[in-house]
């Protein structure tokens, strides 16, 4: 587990593209347990660990994940989250460049529960929810592009989605249309970097989580624009 960011306050790790945050019906390991393992050691602390869990990515996507470590902070962090006081920055991969090299993509979503994921419209629906991004082309390789995507709403699979719906699916991304999947079941979304003010220290706080090295093509597109 990489540790990216600690205080008495928070802590943030380096998700992999196959753990999940929370425990669910998988039975899996999660990421929260690991982190309150950690804690636990290093600090011996007796008895069970506090730690809020303030918000989530999707298992497949590896990147930033931010914890609380008092309920104090988890209450304050939660708002943020709610009131979009923290920015969320996410690298793509995609296969298809996008019409133009930079936008911004609204469109209405529904969630379909039972299949876990969801559809994106280009006018409003019954029971949708408006989702709004932007974009920007950072990087290509021979075959492939590196988007930056800054988040302005939260819905679910928003980003896969999104770039789906303008025919450019993140690589990897089988549920949203990419052709192939990749070993080990992750796909090409990274949460890149996250930015908001400390909870309790009122200070600013910027957590930048490096790409998977296990693959070289992210490595291949870091190498070249490095920390944006």
């Amino acid at each position: 587990m990489e540790v990216l960011f600690e205080d008495n306050h928070i802590i943030a790790v380096n998700k992999s593209n196959s753990e999940i945050v929370q425990g669910d019906k998988t039975g899996d390991d999660a990421l929260c347990d690991k982190v309150k393992a950690y804690i636990k050691k290093k600090y011996n602390k007796p008895g069970d660990v506090y730690l809020g869990v303030v918000h989530r990515i999707d298992r497949p996507v590896s990147g930033v994940v931010v914890f609380a470590r008092t309920s104090k902070a988890a209450a304050r962090l939660s708002k943020m989250f709610q009131d979009k006081e923290v920015k969320k920055t996410y690298w793509a991969i995609v296969k298809n460049l996008p019409e133009e090299d930079e936008g911004r993509l609204v469109h209405y979503m529904i969630k379909n529960q039972e299949k876990n994921r969801s559809k994106a419209f280009d006018a409003p629906k019954k029971n949708s929810k408006e989702a709004i991004l932007n974009y920007k082309l950072v990087s290509s390789s021979a075959n492939y592009h590196l988007l930056e995507v800054d988040l302005e709403t939260g819905r679910h699979h928003q980003i896969r989605c999104q770039l789906a719906k303008i025919g450019c699916p993140i690589r990897g991304d089988l549920k949203y249309g990419a052709p192939r999947s990749l070993k080990g079941g992750g796909i090409n979304l990274h949460a890149r970097k996250i930015q908001f003010m400390h909870p309790v220290k009122k200070e600013p706080i910027e957590i930048i989580a490096p790409v998977p090295k296990e693959e070289s093509l992210w490595n291949e597109f870091d190498n070249v624009v490095g920390n944006i």
